[in-house]
């Protein structure tokens, strides 16, 4: 991106009206694709118009995944209660919701008139991936009637045609994903109340807390000084869902202008969103900045749907919503209602109910945001990793993760630059209710009643009215390394904390979670260890050690003394390796156990230090009370698991596992919150677990003189079709921590060819 993304797109612009006036229909009427498929059947889409570009990658992405992706279209228009009935479950963002909530709330929050109205004013590189990837998804439907469609969705009335409206919902769903999503309950059940009964308690307000330890990940750049080619190398290490539309795909895309990426994509995105080109990696990791405040409004003195701003009452804005019900039943109707501070939010059992005299609502920085692929198509055109801070930062399209990249000169990046409301702490303390500081750990609670509270009142981003400007967010380039396992932008190197910013950005000089601390002890112990290379890395990434175990179990242990009822336990524990491989025996009754501690201020004997952040809090207090509370927390997870019929000493990988019709493949790692990098959540099922959560599309990229040296693993594969022969061919590969050399140049990809390139085209409708 020699030129800057501004002259990029500026420039796409005039080829766009150039061929237009030179009458080039043939060209501009024509979508048309070339998909070559190699080892584990990644896709590799070559055209020559982004119309095109879209067209390939939409059309490859349903060859493996076109029942998800048909449900998720159902999803966003708010028809899932029509098709699968109101009660069912939706895992809506990271939290789920029943299918009618769900639906209210995309049939209440998604703004389709404003919508294509901020699609007429993108790019033209933006207008014309997405009409070409309607076109796509509609030709594979074309090419393959629903009743020849894998069994999960053969003959289902829910499968057809989609339009550019169904891109913009999918799109806008996937910006508020980190939050709005995450209070869609609060929003679609927010309704005025309909007595006089007022917050009984006010110190009871409360919200709940984000959900980003879960929906984490690691991410690592390392510069000249750390690597030993003296190039730079990225570790990618994301912690997505394994299943649904949030699942990472494979592809590798070259387009016009010499665009030529590698990496993976969620439902929807027509560029690699994470990857690779011949000079630049990145990886992404959900940042821990606040994307959205929280108003507090006073209320109109005997109309709880009317609010006070600087003394004048305003009347809310309602909106009837009706859902479509199954068979013969009459839809659903609410109304809900919204501000100028965005929608009332109600959460009764948090305290921060709407009630005559106060509600609540949520304003997100995310809303309409239609800048996020010419964010990603900015870095994929990147040669250097300033270029890619320049592409994100002029932007303001990346919505909520940090960008951590690497480039071939040696240079390493840790960005946490995304669409964030424009408030400083000043402005946050000058705008504070009674209840902010109260809630200071879970939102940024500011007051409606007075219009100078509103972000967009305040200097923003020249482009983008109520943003922070990049230049107010955090951003630094090394030679040695920056990592972050989504913990506050403070700490993106060991020995050099970041400067203070505004809270909403996150805390600063706050304690670390245990996966961030391990992260660090782990990367300086490998960098003392000597220079960083591919196999190194690799090391890195599944060590698969517990640090909570190193910490804390030999006191655990010495608790044990003379515990008769939890003798077989203890002596498990005693033999266990402390790492969470898949032949590691114990490691899940420890990790279930730690999951039951208390924590706690009194948890730790020596406190956190922010002087000393990777090392404190530290020693695990076992004294009085404190021990008996921790011989209980292992008591439970005795009773937890014997009741499910898990043995206590059984290996990892005969107690978590992924099903492949009979077979039953391990999977290592474990849980974030115990300090296990490698994280992977697992939920209950018969006879043992099975993940849910975790260690995704693992990469690591480094160069040499001909271009990029990537391994790479997706633990659970290129499709979501059980029946497909590429279900779980990469998910046998991460139990076994084997690594796949992508192929990138022509030769590597004839080198690795399965079958014929398939040739798609057709002619644009008029």
């Amino acid at each position: 991106m020699a030129h800057g993304l501004g002259a990029l797109l500026a420039s796409t612009a005039l080829a766009a009206t150039a061929a237009a006036d030179d009458h080039a229909a043939s060209e501009q009427g024509t979508f048309q694709a070339d998909i070559t498929r190699t080892t584990h059947n990644i896709a590799h889409i070559e055209a020559e118009t982004w119309e095109g570009v879209g067209y390939g990658v939409a059309y490859a992405y349903a060859q493996d995944n076109i029942c998800m992706l048909a449900e998720e279209f159902v999803s966003v228009r708010g028809e899932r209660s029509l098709y699968y009935g109101p009660e069912g479950r939706n895992e809506l963002g990271l939290r789920g919701a029943d299918n009618l909530t769900s639906d209210v709330f995309f049939r209440s929050q998604i703004n389709l008139p404003a919508l294509r109205e901020g699609l007429e004013g993108s790019s033209p590189i933006n207008q014309a991936l997405i009409a070409g990837y309607v076109a796509g998804y509609n030709r594979f439907l074309f090419d393959n009637p629903v009743a020849t469609l894998p069994k999960e969705c053969r003959d289902a009335q829910w499968v057809r045609p989609i339009t550019t409206d169904d891109m913009l919902r999918l799109n806008e769903k996937t910006m508020l994903l980190a939050s709005s999503l995450q209070f869609a309950g609060a929003i679609a059940n927010a309704a005025p109340p309909s007595d006089t009964v007022a917050i009984a308690d006010p110190q009871a307000i409360t919200f709940p807390d984000p959900p980003e330890p879960n929906y984490g990940s690691n991410g690592w750049a390392f510069g000249s000084e750390a690597t030993a080619d003296g190039k730079g190398l990225l570790i990618g290490n994301p912690h997505f869902p394994w299943e649904g539309p949030a699942r990472f795909w494979q592809m590798h895309v070259r387009g016009p202008y010499g665009y030529d990426v590698m990496g993976v994509g969620i439902a929807g995105t027509p560029l690699p969103t994470l990857g690779f080109n011949k000079d630049v990696a990145w990886t992404h990791t959900v940042t821990a900045a606040r994307h959205f405040t929280v108003y507090m409004l006073q209320l109109a003195p005997g109309d709880p749907t009317s609010y006070m701003v600087d003394g004048e009452a305003v009347p809310m804005e309602e909106t009837l919503v009706s859902v479509p019900m199954p068979g013969e039943e009459e839809p659903f109707e609410t109304v809900l209602y919204s501000t100028q501070f965005g929608p009332v939010v109600s959460l009764p059992s948090a305290g921060a109910q709407w009630t005559r005299q106060m509600a609540f609502t949520l304003r997100d920085a995310n809303t309409g945001n239609q800048r996020g692929m010419d964010a990603w198509l900015g870095i994929g055109f990147s040669s250097t990793v300033g270029e890619v801070e320049s592409a994100i930062s002029e932007t303001l399209g990346i919505p909520w993760v940090n960008t951590i990249a690497a480039d071939r000169e040696g240079n390493a990046l840790h960005a946490d630059i995304t669409a964030v409301p424009n408030v400083s702490k000043e402005f946050i303390h000058g705008c504070s209710t009674p209840f902010t500081q109260m809630v200071e750990g879970q939102i940024t609670l500011l007051d409606g009643s007075r219009s100078e509270c509103d972000w967009m009142s305040q200097p923003t981003a020249a482009s983008q009215p109520g943003l922070m400007p990049a230049n107010d967010q955090a951003s630094r380039i090394r030679k040695d390394y920056v990592t972050n396992s989504n913990d506050s932008y403070w700490l993106s190197h060991a020995g050099e904390p970041y400067r203070e910013l505004s809270p909403i950005l996150g805390g600063h000089k706050t304690q670390l979670s245990l996966r961030s601390r391990s992260n660090f002890i782990e990367t300086e112990a490998m960098l003392a260890a000597g220079p960083m290379d591919h196999s190194r890395a690799q090391e890195l990434v599944f060590g698969n050690k517990v640090l909570s175990a190193e910490m804390a179990l030999d006191a655990v242990l010495d608790l044990c003394e003379g515990n008769n009822a939890l003798a077989e336990a203890c002596g498990v524990l005693s033999r266990w390796d402390r790492r969470v491989n898949n032949e590691s025996k114990g490691a899940h009754l420890f990790v279930a156990f730690w999951e039951k501690t208390p924590g706690g201020p009194n948890f730790w004997n020596t406190k956190f230090d922010p002087e000393n952040p990777v090392a404190t809090p530290a020693d695990l207090n076992i004294e009085g009370d404190a021990g008996e509370k921790l011989l209980t927390a292992l008591r439970e997870a005795v009773e937890q698991l014997t009741e499910a019929g898990i043995a206590l000493d059984a290996s990892l990988g005969d107690v978590v596992t992924r099903a492949s019709g009979d077979e039953k493949i391990a999977i290592h790692g474990g849980p974030g919150g115990p300090g296990i990098l490698n994280m992977q959540r697992s939920r209950l099922i018969e006879g043992g677990m099975t993940p849910v959560h975790g260690s995704s599309y693992i990469q690591i990229v480094g160069f040499d003189e001909d271009g990029p040296v990537a391994d790479a693993i997706l633990s659970y594969s290129q499709s979501t079709d059980p029946a497909s022969p590429f279900y779980a061919d990469q998910t046998r590969l991460y139990s076994q921590k084997k690594w796949h050399r992508l192929p990138f140049s022509d030769e590597e990809i004839e080198a690795a060819r399965i079958g014929e390139t398939l040739t798609i085209s057709e002619e644009a409708a008029e």
